[in-house]
């Protein structure tokens, strides 16, 4: 496991010197990615549909050649301070003070003058840039914005309202970890459910299209394809750090002291568990140790190992217990494999990913490709939820996880959609036939 990009590259290339890395956190590094993805493969797709005469332009009055204003300067200038203060000051502070980049971050605590150079330095090229545009007498100009141009302020806002949606469903989800430390639980970067990110980040993206009067429905099959490839870039952060998103227990297989993998009989399987039934009684919520859920899955020969037990050796989160002779900050491992759902749900998001391009100018009817995203991406999340460990319900006998429960309802939504979208089509042709 890689908790950061120094563990990375000193692991694959053998390099120490570049210690700046490990306030880079692995899976915040592939969650960056999968936005930048994400917005290059939305504009290409939205960009398709303008072409196609689906998507139009709007056209907004604005006032051009003013000088910055005191007011942007200001902004620019505290922009570029925060910036150099915190991150900057990660790079150039006492190692001590910055062990822990996230309490560094949240505390008072900062590089004064990278603070103030940087924040001088922004509120220059602020202040350079409107110069250049600078006219003798300010004009109100007509100016065509096309709906790839919003591309930029579209995946801010899904990113902005995603990881709050993520963060409220996972506090929803996890109550009581959220009521013994509320504080910790809301600004930590770590605990996100992906289904309360995607409602909250719909929501707003709605209001943001209906606002810029952008089709919405055409919005929304540009967006199903990125959707699959942003999930799917996303899990990788989580299998390379290892989050604590990971499957249920593989009773095939036990972790031996220097963080191997071996195979276990079911007497070695079960004394383990004994020893260690805390740990994931802790990370699962269950009250008692025959709740542990566990499958018994060998790898076939021509498969590794780890693709059906791995046991997350040195996790970002410290769970389970101590590798036998390991130093420094990261040296846990699972004492019982588990199955790596975050790599399947890469491989399968991906895979799905392609069979919405390859639909895409199959179903010419608006909307009825997103409709197809969501079926497929609740069929993928409910079946994936059999072999994961999270919080369940009790759901007149019933035992669903949150996201059991959203998928099927997904898959629902998607399919009804569908329908009635294949229906009004159907229909409205008649019509205009006759």
């Amino acid at each position: 496991m890689y908790p950061n990009l120094y563990y990375a590259v000193k692991d694959l290339f053998g390099v120490e010197t570049w210690s700046g890395l490990r306030f880079v956190n692995s899976f915040g590094f592939f969650v960056a990615l999968a936005f930048l993805a994400s917005a290059y493969v939305l504009n290409r797709e939205i960009t398709i549909k303008e072409r196609a005469g689906l998507l139009h332009s709007e056209e907004i009055k604005m006032e051009v050649g003013k000088p910055a204003s005191l007011s942007e300067i200001l902004l620019n200038f505290f922009l570029g301070f925060i910036l150099g203060y915190k991150i900057i000051g990660l790079f150039l502070i006492n190692s001590s003070v910055t062990a822990d980049p996230q309490e560094f971050i949240f505390s008072a605590q900062g590089h004064w003058p990278a603070g103030i150079i940087l924040g001088l330095v922004f509120a220059g090229v602020k202040w350079i840039e409107k110069n250049k545009q600078k006219l003798p007498k300010p004009e109100h100009r007509t100016i065509r914005i096309w709906p790839h141009d919003r591309v930029g302020d579209m995946v801010i806002l899904a990113a902005a309202f995603g990881f709050l949606g993520a963060k409220i469903f996972h506090n929803l989800e996890n109550w009581n970890d959220f009521w013994r430390n509320p504080i910790d639980a809301l600004l930590s970067f770590s605990g996100l459910t992906f289904y309360g990110g995607l409602i909250c980040a719909a929501i707003a993206i709605f209001f943001y299209a209906r606002k810029h009067k952008i089709g919405f429905r055409h919005l929304c099959d540009a967006m199903a394809p990125t959707l699959l490839l942003a999930y799917a870039l996303g899990r990788i952060g989580c299998q390379v750090s290892g989050d604590g998103d990971w499957g249920i227990l593989n009773s095939a297989y036990v972790s031996s002291p220097e963080g191997k993998v071996m195979p276990s009989d079911s007497a070695l399987f079960t004394r383990t568990l004994a020893e260690n039934a805390t740990v994931y009684m802790q990370q699962s919520g269950f009250k008692d140790a025959s709740e542990i859920q566990h499958r018994h899955v060998v790898a076939p020969s021509w498969l590794p190992d780890w693709l059906v037990a791995y046991n997350f050796p040195h996790n970002v989160i410290n769970e389970g217990v101590k590798i036998k002779d390991c130093t420094g900050q990261y040296c846990n491992q699972l004492p019982l494999p588990v199955f790596p759902t975050a790599f399947y749900e890469t491989i399968i998001c991906l895979i799905l990913t392609g069979l919405l391009l390859f639909l895409r100018d199959r179903l010419p009817v608006p909307g009825t490709l997103f409709s197809v995203y969501l079926m497929l991406n609740g069929l993928e999340r409910f079946f994936i939820e059999k072999i994961r460990v999270n919080t369940r319900y009790e759901i007149l006998g019933f035992h669903p996880t949150q996201a059991e429960l959203i998928s099927t309802l997904l898959m629902i939504i998607g399919l009804t959609l569908f329908l009635v979208l294949r229906a009004r089509q159907s229909t409205g042709a008649s019509v205009s036939k006759k």
